[in-house]
């Protein structure tokens, strides 16, 4: 039995008859390939067009006609909702895979009598307590993690506990599409690729892929662990969390950062919005390093790697290693943010501007060439100039209602 064609089924017996439909219009700029494109619309929009719409009682229909998995964000998840109109709802989410030439597509959403049970999840993203504070995430592409306050703690009892200052980005690399997170952490070790793939990327005290700092013009000043975390998506297609960083100098300035980042299905890089505060409330501009490690390879593995960059605001590693198969990293910051480039004795650096109090959006990632689909520089290196692309040409989305 093909269960989402029942599905589908079963949410189109439910649609009554001439009910509205709310029709939603992405339009693609320049009618770039855009695979995996997620389509945002806010939840006012879907209330206006749809009164007394839910989430679990919605069917979204591509171009087609076909159903499509969507998800609804709750940003106010203490709203009180008396009238159970939806007031803590955020956006409505789906994806669509842009053809090469395609310059748009519509899409109708309508009420339905069935519950649209959820979708299979694409991406996760938790706080792990039971390995020292990590926070990890992940989608159907790659994974990573980074590390929280119980791993930089002092072993005062003298047990053994591992204790490291480190607020880079470790990658996880992943053979499969299903999520892994979890597994992986209940098995205890993730080192050894038994068919899944595995944890081949060091970090120290580098930035690893895409962690932060201050640049002064010669060297970088990092943060320690993060302190805190929130969770605020969760998906099946979008998941959005938080980690807060205690203030540090730099620059003779104490300095704090936030980060958001909304890790999509389908995609290799995460956006991240950073905002940094300045305890002196100073507002002069702060100069951000965001790194990549140029040494990331387990031991015995003897890497080389090559460096990319170009004046779109992208910077690209391709690292290959002995027997582990080659790992491509990036960072991409928008032209209005960029500020050149730099490197230090443990990453290659891409620098942009930001004031205290405003976020720094920017998008970093990776990819391994064992999961058979970036297996070369090149193809590395291609990728990352279509994500400048289609950052700087997003896709327009207007809504309208039908019946």
């Amino acid at each position: 039995m093909n269960l989402p064609r029942c599905l589908a089924a079963l949410l189109a017996l439910g649609t009554a008859r001439g009910a509205p439909q709310l029709v939603i219009t992405a339009t693609n700029p320049g009618a770039l390939t855009r695979p995996a494109e997620t389509i945002a619309v806010p939840w006012t929009e879907v209330a206006r067009g749809l009164p007394g719409a839910l989430l679990q009682h919605l069917v979204v229909r591509d171009p087609q006609g076909a159903s499509v998995p969507y998800q609804v964000t709750n940003i106010r998840p203490d709203a009180r909702d008396p009238q159970n109109v939806g007031l803590a709802y955020g956006e409505l989410l789906f994806q669509h895979d842009f053809a090469p030439g395609e310059t748009s597509a519509a899409f109708t959403v309508e009420r339905t009598g069935a519950v649209a049970p959820p979708f299979p999840a694409k991406v996760f993203a938790r706080f792990v307590p039971e390995r020292l504070d990590d926070f990890a995430w992940e989608n159907d592409k790659i994974a990573h993690r980074t590390y929280g306050p119980a791993l930089a703690a002092p072993d005062v009892d003298h047990t053994g506990k591992e204790t490291e200052t480190e607020s880079g980005i470790d990658v996880w690399c992943k053979r499969v599409s299903y999520l892994t997170v979890d597994r992986w952490y209940t098995k205890g070790h993730y080192h050894q690729d038994e068919g899944e793939g595995l944890d081949m990327y060091e970090v120290g005290q580098s930035r690893g892929c895409g962690g932060t700092g201050i640049w002064d013009g010669h060297a970088l000043a990092i943060s320690g662990n993060f302190e805190t975390w929130k969770v605020i998506a969760n998906g099946p297609i979008r998941a959005i969390f938080e980690l807060r960083y205690g203030a540090w100098t730099a620059g003779g300035r104490k300095v704090a950062e936030t980060k958001r980042y909304t890790v999509d299905a389908g995609h290799y890089l995460d956006q991240v919005d950073s905002t940094f505060t300045a305890a002196d409330g100073r507002t002069d501009d702060l100069t951000v390093g965001i790194g990549l490690d140029t040494a990331s390879a387990d031991k015995g593995q003897d890497p080389h790697f090559d460096v990319f960059s170009s004046p779109a605001g992208t910077l690209a590693v391709w690292q290959v290693e002995k027997t582990h198969g080659s790992i491509g990293t990036a960072v991409i910051v928008p032209p209005a943010s960029a500020a050149g480039f730099a490197r230090d004795a443990l990453n290659e650096l891409i620098l942009a501007r930001v004031a205290p109090g405003f976020p720094l959006r920017f998008y970093a990632g990776a990819a391994w060439s064992k999961a058979g689909e970036i297996m070369t520089a090149d193809a590395w290196v291609a990728y990352v100039a279509e994500w400048a692309a289609r950052i700087n040409r997003p896709v327009r989305v207007s809504v309208s209602v039908r019946g």
